[in-house]
């Protein structure tokens, strides 16, 4: 892996990691476009860098992260998480399975940007504005929406978690800033599980390389979070629905003009 690949990568992430389009989808198509998406090394490369996404939430929102007065934060962040690490720990070998299945990925990337589509109409009128005013049983009820991204591939963690915050009556806002908040255990599990099973793979350029791209990451992802709540709360999700199906097709076109598609 190159810099200039790294650094496509980490953009990529930084850019799609906290928005409803599915990262995992815009890695297939950037890695397998470059040659590289079948390099053990890559695989890790594009869990680790979620590290520089995740401290960007907590840079963003250090006031909630950093208040160890308001403990119950705190519990609902636990109590989401564990449907996820529960179901992916029992569910490895079919997520392993599916995520390397690129016909899989693109169909749901297309029937998650047909639901985006419309969602706006599904939930309307919200009565809960604010993270504070959620109760621990509606951080769980989020906590297993997110399950599905864990085992659909292509859904979107953000997407998954954003949708089952509305269905569970938080305003758009609301409901997106929760699901940030929750990328941070979840993503930290994860990539902490990916470092340890490669750290075989960490020589001292792999590592420069993975400095360079949390750099990245972090820096896109603070850009990407404060335009999605700026555009979300004037215009909603339609947009991300169009382009979900869009890279949906591109993805399926790809795969039927022989473009080899490898998923980390």
């Amino acid at each position: 892996m190159t810099y200039l690949q790294a650094l496509i990568l980490a953009i990529i992430e930084g850019l799609t990691e906290f928005l409803p389009v599915s990262s995992t989808g815009h890695m297939v198509i950037a890695s397998s476009i470059m040659g590289i998406g079948d390099d053990e090394f890559v695989k890790l490369f594009e869990v680790a860098i979620q590290l520089g996404a995740i401290l960007a939430v907590v840079a963003l929102y250090w006031k909630k992260f950093i208040n160890f007065s308001k403990w119950q934060f705190y519990v609902k962040l636990l109590i989401a998480v564990i449907p996820a690490l529960f179901f992916g720990f029992i569910l490895n070998d079919f997520i392993d399975n599916t995520l390397g299945n690129p016909i899989f990925i693109a169909v749901v990337l297309l029937v998650g940007g047909v639901i985006l589509l419309f969602i706006d109409r599904f939930f309307k009128n919200p009565t809960i504005h604010d993270e504070q005013d959620m109760s621990n049983m509606t951080a769980f009820k989020i906590g297993c929406f997110q399950v599905l991204a864990v085992v659909f591939p292509g859904l979107s963690r953000s997407a998954a978690t954003i949708i089952g915050g509305m269905q569970q009556k938080l305003s758009r806002n609301a409901a997106a800033e929760f699901s940030f908040f929750l990328a941070v255990p979840t993503m930290c599990a994860a990539t902490g599980y990916k470092l340890l099973k490669g750290h075989e793979l960490l020589n001292a350029e792999n590592i420069k390389l993975l400095l360079f791209g949390n750099v990245v990451g972090f820096i896109v992802a603070i850009i990407a979070i404060r335009s999605f709540i700026g555009y979300l709360s004037k215009h909603g999700f339609r947009i991300f629905g169009w382009y979900r199906i869009a890279v949906g097709i591109i993805i399926l076109t790809l795969y039927f003009a022989n473009v080899p598609l490898v998923v980390a």
